[in-house]
């Protein structure tokens, strides 16, 4: 049954009016299919068959009708695929078990014109994969992304993974990595993303590299086209990272702020400095910033404290007021870095 709005909703050009809309395990595909610009979707609880593609609707929301029993959207190659859906909000939905994407937004290939205004809310997204490229939340060419309070768990490439992505937010997230899946970032911003924030997420033994700040992408996926960095105007702020190969990577990145910050444990390098994307437009890895973080780690495990990579800058990264603790060797615990430190602490517990 549709309830319909008692106000009129706008929606730039005309107006159309907003209708409620229950679905059910049994009417969910009829109801994706007459959904309109402004209707708000709500699921009862149960088990909902994933594979379901939506395009070109505006100012969607899908949501749970009970918060405390969210419904599961399982199986199929993507749970869920948005294209070109301006103002979607998705909330207190769970999805997992697909074996490509669980999640899917993207500009539907119009690469020129961006997404803009997606908010995901209290989701949760697991058993994505479990092998290979494959992601919990995949994002092409959108702007004004918003991901909060969502938990991942258990993927094969990337927990979130951001193409040509602009002016986002990751917040108050849980990534948690699972044996059998070959994940290997947390979070990737590459293709021409600029201006994301990660802030007050936890990271636990959750891929390769936990944060995949850059990366490397085929020239025809860029937005925009000629974007001469993989990533730009990047921060990650007061996040607990534990345990990965490193707590970031920065790949191919112009422009960087990686600030207060808890590092607990890292198994091989604390950071990496690279360059993936060689065609001559790109400039190197420049301008991070790295302050006023907590770095806790073994000697036994780290031996290179920041691996650097061919055609990078990293006399352009600056480091200032961090707390290093090699807890089973402290009289070791000064990194060897690629510029001096201004203001940092060595051998002593930053708890």
């Amino acid at each position: 049954m549709r309830v319909i709005f008692l106000s009129l909703a706008f929606f730039g050009v005309g107006s159309s009016w907003a209708a409620v809309v229950e679905a059910t395990p049994s009417t969910w595909r009829e109801r994706l299919r007459d959904l309109t610009h402004g209707d708000v979707l709500k699921l009862t609880p149960g088990e909902y068959p994933g594979g379901q593609h939506v395009q070109g609707l505006k100012n969607l929301t899908v949501e749970a009708l009970d918060p405390q029993h969210p419904p599961h959207i399982r199986g199929g190659s993507t749970g869920l695929q948005f294209s070109r859906c301006q103002g979607l909000t998705l909330r207190h939905l769970k999805i997992s078990g697909q074996s490509t994407n669980g999640l899917n937004l993207d500009d539907g290939g119009r690469l020129e014109e961006r997404t803009v205004g997606i908010t995901l809310e209290d989701l949760e997204v697991s058993d994505i994969g479990p092998q290979g490229n494959h992601d919990a939340i995949k994002g092409s060419g959108l702007e004004g992304l918003t991901i909060r309070r969502c938990r991942l768990s258990g993927w094969g490439g990337q927990g979130v993974d951001l193409v040509g992505c602009h002016q986002s937010r990751i917040e108050d997230c849980e990534f948690t990595g699972k044996p059998g899946f070959s994940a290997t970032a947390a979070v990737q911003f590459k293709g021409g993303c600029r201006g994301i924030v990660v802030e007050k997420c936890r990271f636990h033994h959750a891929a390769e590299r936990a944060l995949n700040l850059g990366g490397s992408t085929g020239l025809p996926y860029f937005r925009p086209a000629d974007a001469p960095h993989e990533a730009a105007d990047l921060t990650v702020r007061d996040c607990v990272i534990e345990g990965s190969l490193c707590a970031a990577a920065f790949v191919g990145v112009d422009g960087a702020l990686f600030t207060g910050n808890t590092v607990l444990y890292p198994k091989k390098w604390i950071f990496r400095i690279l360059q993936e994307s060689r065609e001559p437009r790109f400039v190197p890895c420049r301008n991070v910033r790295i302050t006023n973080n907590r770095i806790l780690f073994r000697r036994s495990e780290v031996s290179v404290d920041i691996n650097i990579g061919p055609g990078t800058a990293p006399e352009t990264f600056v480091f200032e007021k961090n707390a290093w603790f090699a807890e089973d060797e402290p009289a070791r615990s000064r990194p060897t870095l690629p510029v001096p430190e201004t203001g940092g602490s060595y051998g002593t517990d930053p708890r």
